[in-house]
């Protein structure tokens, strides 16, 4: 065997071990994750019973809002409102956060960072096991948005891979980790609670415990499993850590500012083809958390779905998703991922116009099985796109806030469909956006016309 064989063999190993330790990484951290999922409704029903004063502060932003745009006095819908209020906090800690820990694990390499936030992690889960009142969950929820880098980490290490074809393999794993993790995840925080509530104790105290006990193995097969990918040549030096703005500005981080303003900046072609996928990339995600928000009021609005028929769904987006992942996603070609997000997309158009004029569950399920082929390619094929720019030392600052950016999108999305929603209605709300989506379109042309210029 050639030295060349040798080394490209060689090399070929690492990447599959490597892509296997960061599939189990974020699994774990995953299941705890979601392991709240179900719990939310009870959760807040929980904490309106204790007249806990930020409770009720943020319930006045909730029926300000409800008022606003016309959403019935309903329970299940002040649960929805009330969750995705502290959904788009999360988000919009995480849109933060991810640009600075991206930026942090090219000076300082992946491991270090990943083991840093996981520990942060633990510590929120700590805080929710012991937790008796909104105001400590609330705590729980801004510790773990802040720490809660270790997607942008594990898509940094992806792209730290030499071969195009491993890290092609390792988004697409990324995708079916995020698959079972919301597929598994919640049914798991469901029986544990159900297990609580038998036993006496606090309906979420054992959940919160299970949680934890998962961060404690992720941070242990971190340690003991995970090499370092960054090379040492590679990690950045503090010159080349950019402007702290650049990472905190919004307008900066669409601009991918960080990058530039490195001591190896990529070309100016390179960053205009850039900026025009991280565009995609939020608005897709601005649209498709949006509808994916309000989802949960058709169901319940047009079908009366119970809380268990909603598990279903859900359910059945994820198992879909992890199929079309694991034998579809990460057999795509080098060079082909345009090709995949476009067919997407266009996918998504009919997708939501079979849902939001469902008048029985067969349509809504067909409409479902094409969303859930979307949902398990976008992101995957973008994150692979991405990953190719910028150089060695700036793969953790590109990928952190192409991070920033979905975060924010997910904390303005479902803002914006709801309002449209409830003001609209449901039809109307489903149509329109299914109708944006030539614009996440018209970008990835133009990204394409790029690339062959």
């Amino acid at each position: 065997m050639s030295a060349v064989n040798k080394s490209a063999e060689d090399g070929g190993s690492f990447s599959s071990r490597v892509i296997n330790i960061v599939f189990v990484i974020l699994l774990l951290d995953l299941l705890g994750f979601t392991l709240i999922l179900p719990l939310l409704p009870s959760l807040l029903d929980h904490y309106a019973q204790t007249g806990d004063v930020v409770y009720q502060s943020l319930q006045s932003v909730v029926d300000w809002f409800r008022g606003a745009v016309g959403i019935p006095m309903e329970k299940k819908y002040n649960t929805v409102l009330f969750g995705g209020l502290i959904g788009s906090l999360f988000s919009l800690l995480q849109f933060l956060s991810s640009p600075l820990t991206g930026a942090l694990s090219d000076r300082f390499g992946r491991r270090p960072l990943l083991l840093l936030v996981t520990v942060g992690l633990m510590t929120s889960y700590a805080v929710w096991a012991v937790s008796r009142s909104f105001s400590m969950f609330l705590l729980f929820r801004i510790i773990g948005g802040i720490c809660k880098g270790n997607v942008s980490l594990c898509t940094a290490i992806m792209a730290d891979l030499p071969c195009q074809n491993a890290r092609n393999r390792g988004m697409a794993m990324i995708g079916i980790a995020f698959s079972l993790g919301f597929t598994i995840g919640p049914l798991m925080g469901a029986y544990f609670a159900i297990s609580c509530r038998t036993s006496g104790n606090v309906f979420y105290q054992t959940p919160a415990l299970i949680a934890l006990a998962f961060s404690v193995a992720d941070l242990l097969f971190i340690w003991l499993m995970l090499p370092e990918t960054l090379a040492k040549d590679d990690k950045a030096s503090r010159s080349g850590f950019g402007d702290s703005s650049d990472l905190l500005n919004p307008l900066a981080l669409f601009q991918f500012s960080a990058v530039t303003r490195t001591e190896d900046p990529p070309s100016k072609e390179r960053m205009q083809k850039l900026k025009m996928l991280g565009l995609v990339y939020f608005c897709y995600l601005f649209l498709f958390s949006g509808l994916e928000f309000t989802l949960s009021f058709l169901t319940h609005q047009r079908f009366h779905f119970t809380s268990m028929q909603q598990g279903k769904m859900f359910f059945f987006i994820g198992i879909v998703m992890a199929s079309i992942q694991g034998g579809y996603a990460r057999r795509i070609k080098p060079g082909q991922h345009v090709k995949a997000v476009r067919m997407a997309i266009i996918t998504l158009i009919p997708a939501f116009i079979l849902v939001g004029m469902s008048w029985n569950t067969t349509m809504l399920y067909i409409g479902l099985a094409l969303y859930s082929f979307a949902a398990a390619v976008v992101v995957p094929c973008l994150s692979t796109l991405v990953s190719d720019h910028g150089s060695a030392k700036q793969k953790g600052t590109v990928m952190g806030i192409l991070r920033s950016l979905g975060a924010l999108a997910r904390a303005l999305g479902p803002v914006v469909s709801s309002s449209v929603y409830w003001i609209a209605g449901a039809q109307t709300c489903f149509l329109l956006t299914s109708g944006c989506f030539v614009l996440p379109l018209a970008l990835l042309g133009r990204a394409r016309r790029l690339k062959e210029e």
